[in-house]
């Protein structure tokens, strides 16, 4: 879908009404634009998605101060000139951000980089451990698994009564695989809310180059998903990016225990002692639980056909991509089950892996 770019009166707000903008690729929630003077990079400015209020500005700018406070490489929110953390411009919400140089990866490499990960996660979570902060954007249902399984299950009640065509029985098969798959999770402890960047998804990193160049990741990006969530889900949700390099549609499902084994490492080294052992053992659990529930998402709408963008190139239908996308996240949900031991005793270990 084609984003129009800012106004000229919105880049005016901040004195860069004569600047270059160019459109970066990749992001599926805001678009984003870099924002050059003499072909240099200064700035980014995005359209927020309507899911952030234009609240969540204000949570980045305290957020991000407190990380550069502790030494840490961050994106900064960049003010209008006239002090505005934000521009509403027919009806959407834009806001800017400082330029940090580096690069995005899409896939882990090998652990590495995954260890490099996990550390530049460690420095994150170290920094805001003692922050003090009530956030003024708070998204709602961030992993309410029953939430979801229980849409999915009214999907298949739903189906099932209708006796729908061949494309429907083959949704309603696999919902039901992973309706039975999900009443199998282990039980999820009660766990603190800590501070969280939550989306750590691993092109949410920035390294200093690409590969071939040695692993060195320095910054995190893609701010809007900052509040407080367990670890679980937070280093569950991430390790669910980490471990599996082929991608949640490519058909190929792995979780590469290695990788995990790596960045696990790095994490620990850096903040592991922050947190009890019952929450870095959750960790695998809330892996194993956002597979699932990712898994339940998409399958929803393998019924509904009414939400995640598809790839038109790739699959005749949404409903196609979504099945796809389904049954690799099952699989990935399964394959940590599998792995469910090996992987806690990483995390409880007292030996440094790697």
């Amino acid at each position: 879908m084609t984003v129009e770019p800012p106004t000229t009166p919105v880049l005016a707000r901040y004195g860069w009404a004569e600047a270059e903008l160019e459109r970066i690729a990749g992001g599926l929630i805001n678009a984003t634009f870099a924002v050059r003077r003499g072909g240099e990079p200064i700035a980014v400015i995005q359209r927020l998605h309507p899911v952030f209020g234009a609240e969540v500005n204000l949570d980045i700018d305290a957020i991000t101060a407190h990380l550069a406070a502790r030494g840490l490489i961050t994106p900064r929110l960049v003010r209008t000139q006239d002090g505005a953390a934000s521009i509403v411009d027919d009806g959407h919400v834009w806001r800017a951000l400082s330029w940090v140089d580096g690069v995005a990866i899409h896939a882990v490499p090998d652990p590495a980089w995954a260890r490099h990960g996990g550390e530049l996660v460690g420095r994150f979570h170290r920094a805001v451990h003692d922050l003090e902060h009530r956030y003024q954007f708070v998204r709602a249902g961030v992993h309410d698994t029953a939430a979801h399984l229980a849409r999915l299950a009214e999907r298949v009640a739903r189906s099932a009564a209708a006796g729908d065509a061949a494309e429907s029985a083959e949704t309603l098969e696999l919902a039901r695989e992973i309706l039975a798959a999900a009443a199998a999770l282990p039980p999820m402890p009660v766990l603190p809310l800590r501070h969280a960047h939550g989306d750590l998804k691993i092109s949410n990193l920035l390294y200093r180059a690409a590969p071939p160049a040695a692993p060195e990741a320095i910054a995190l990006v893609d701010l809007d998903t900052l509040g407080r969530q367990t670890l679980a889900f937070e280093l569950g949700d991430a390790m669910r990016s980490w471990c599996n390099p082929h991608g949640e549609d490519a058909g190929r499902i792995t979780f590469d225990l290695p990788i995990f084994a790596a960045a696990i490492a790095g994490w620990r080294d850096v903040a592991g002692p922050l947190f009890n052992d019952d929450e870095r053992a959750a960790i695998v659990v809330g892996l194993e639980t956002v597979c699932l529930e990712l898994a339940a998402r998409f399958a929803v709408d393998a019924f509904d056909d009414a939400y995640f963008g598809w790839d038109p190139a790739r699959f005749p239908t949404r409903r196609a991509h979504n099945r796809v996308r389904a049954r690799g996240q099952l699989a990935l949900g399964r394959a940590v089950g599998a792995a469910r031991e090996a992987a806690r005793d990483l995390l409880l270990s007292d030996l440094t892996i790697g």
